[in-house]
């Protein structure tokens, strides 16, 4: 599979690529960036240590690649001014994303690309990429809340001094303010949350605001997320690439399940080499429905706001 990274130049670009090259599934890593010295110093850095990593290749591109990738991640964006409003660097974010959309239009698609978002508002983008690249909306999705997610039980192991890996849990709704952490559902080793041992409501809320903070948290003490949104992409594209049908919660179109309408909300889905294959419904607490049926609520305003104001 060949994955060209738009914005491969930068953090969250570079990252992804050097997770994809420690997985060593994808056998081609294109770095795209409007910066080309940028791009090519990283996939430089990267290609050097391919003897220790992967027989990949590893290198560089150009809009010509386009053509042949198979999965296109976006991950170019621009960060927020001192004083500048939420909705101005969305719409600022939202006429760069219609240049690379533009691009991408131009030099041509493989019929059955996938086009993976990862710049934010990344709900508000998919979205828009779902809208203007005219593509089948199985084809492209959002990173959604797949770090939330990850971030959740890396936080939520720590605290409870248990591995990271047999923690299980799920943020859906929006990557944002109105995400739905889904705590009816939440096991450590298979066993439920709520019975573990040092698990109380107090300790849940304390681990749920650090995570809703931890984009800020790690923005305000280095600059921004690198290492954890790499390896979250990393984790898509593998489910992409080996066909494994896992069930993430990705950003993708939705059109009633959970009631949801003409959004891209993360909900349950199934990944796998066309893309989307199809999303689960489960029953969750009342609360945590009404609050992703409110998540929905939020986004379609933004949407509204953003795209069609």
């Amino acid at each position: 599979m060949k994955v060209a990274i738009v914005g491969g130049g930068g953090l969250v670009g570079s990252c992804a690529g050097f997770a994809l090259q420690a997985g060593k599934i994808v056998r081609e890593i294109v770095l795209l960036d409007v910066n080309q010295d940028l791009a090519e110093g990283q996939a430089l850095d990267i290609l050097h240590g391919a003897a220790l990593m992967a027989d990949q290749t590893v290198r560089a591109g150009t809009n010509d690649d386009y053509k042949t990738a198979d999965c296109i991640v976006i991950t170019a964006g621009l960060r927020r001014k001192p004083d500048e409003s939420r909705l101005d660097l969305i719409n600022r974010n939202v006429a760069l994303f219609r240049t690379i959309l533009a691009d991408m239009k131009k030099a041509g698609l493989k019929k059955d690309a996938l086009v993976f978002v990862v710049s934010n508002p990344v709900d508000v983008l998919t979205y828009l990429a779902i809208k203007e690249l005219g593509l089948p909306a199985t084809q492209v999705l959002g990173l959604g809340t797949v770090l939330d997610t990850v971030r959740l039980r890396s936080l939520l192991a720590a605290r409870l001094n248990v591995p990271p890996m047999q923690v299980s849990a799920v943020i859906l709704g929006e990557h944002g303010d109105s995400m739905v952490p889904v705590w009816s559902a939440a096991q450590v080793a298979g066993l439920p949350l709520e019975k573990w041992p040092g698990a109380s409501s107090a300790m849940i809320a304390e681990v749920e605001k650090r995570t809703r903070g931890s984009g800020a948290e790690v923005i305000k003490k280095k600059g921004g997320a690198g290492f954890a949104v790499g390896v979250s992409i990393a984790d898509v594209v593998h489910s992409i690439a080996l066909d494994q049908r896992r069930v993430l919660p990705v950003s993708t179109l939705q059109n009633g399940c959970y009631d949801l309408q003409d959004v891209a909300i993360s909900v349950p889905t199934i990944v796998g080499r066309k893309g989307i294959l199809g999303h689960v419904e489960v029953d969750l607490w009342p609360k945590e429905r009404v609050a992703l049926q409110h998540s929905g609520v939020v986004l379609r305003e933004t949407i509204d706001k953003v795209l069609k104001g």
